[in-house]
């Protein structure tokens, strides 16, 4: 009787255990989805330097990312994803110059099927918007835009990879200032260990057809899904290495700090 009961103790105790352990995978997964039915708020600290013509500039950019999944049907899913950048930017475009406010809002809008393909695969597409949302004209483009995106990825065992791009083109605006026609690529990999930390490859490329130029920051990051009081987070950074930069652009080596607020239905 005293084995059944010590059995039972066990049991009941090891429960719990077992559920926080599958919740806290499946919550690293979910961060792993760019269009997953997960409320997130990531908040992405980068820090760049090597801009302006002498190469003595440096920018720090806070992207405060809120990502929502709306329930549209049993079949059909609507997230929506805002990108609001907070900068801070020293000698720039010249040494003694320098702004610090909101730039550009973009939002992004993904129709995505609740139940991924019979091959695995997890897709979701709409309309991207570009706000001209900055607070100084240096910290945006003073242009309104429009354009497609488009997300696919597969999530094996441990393992996600898939692409996000987008293409704006503007459609109002400061007619003083440049048009925007730019395509964006974010191919990326991420690995998810037992313990639960997310090591993630990606790149956030972009080609500006007006001037023909590319901006392709690779980034390595490692993050570590936590809980702090009833607060589910990930916690993390890393660094990137800037392959190819406009001129004027940042160059060499940057830092990334990742910290994300997870609100599990």
């Amino acid at each position: 009787m005293k084995q059944i009961a010590l059995a039972t103790l066990v049991l009941l105790v090891s429960m719990p255990l077992v559920s926080q352990a599958d919740e806290a995978e499946d919550l690293a997964k979910q961060l792993a989805n760019p269009i997953s039915s997960l409320i997130s708020v990531p908040i992405q600290i980068n820090y760049d330097e090597g801009y302006g013509a002498t190469g003595s500039g440096s920018v720090w950019r806070t992207n405060i990312q809120p990502v929502i999944p709306m329930s549209l049907n049993s079949e059909w899913n609507l997230i929506s994803r805002t990108i609001l950048p907070v900068i801070n930017q020293d000698d720039v475009p010249a040494r003694g110059l320098g702004e610090s406010g909101i730039g550009d809002i973009v939002q992004s809008f993904f129709f995505s099927p609740v139940e991924p393909t019979e091959g695995g695969i997890i897709w979701g597409a709409g309309p991207v918007f570009l706000l001209d949302s900055a607070s100084e004209p240096q910290l945006g483009a003073g242009k309104w835009g429009i354009g497609p995106t488009g997300v696919a990825l597969k999530q094996t065992g441990p393992w996600t990879y898939g692409a996000l791009a987008n293409h704006i083109w503007s459609v109002g605006g400061d007619n003083s200032r440049p048009d925007v026609n730019a395509t964006f690529l974010q191919p990326f990999v991420a690995y998810i260990t037992p313990t639960k930390t997310t090591f993630s490859l990606n790149t956030e490329s972009t080609y500006d057809w007006e001037n023909k130029q590319w901006s392709v920051p690779i980034n390595l990051t490692a993050t570590q899904l936590i809980k702090v009081g009833n607060q589910m987070m990930s916690v993390g950074g890393g660094v990137r290495y800037w392959a190819e930069s406009p001129a004027g652009g940042p160059d060499d080596w940057g830092l990334r700090l990742i910290v994300t607020f997870l609100f599990p239905k």
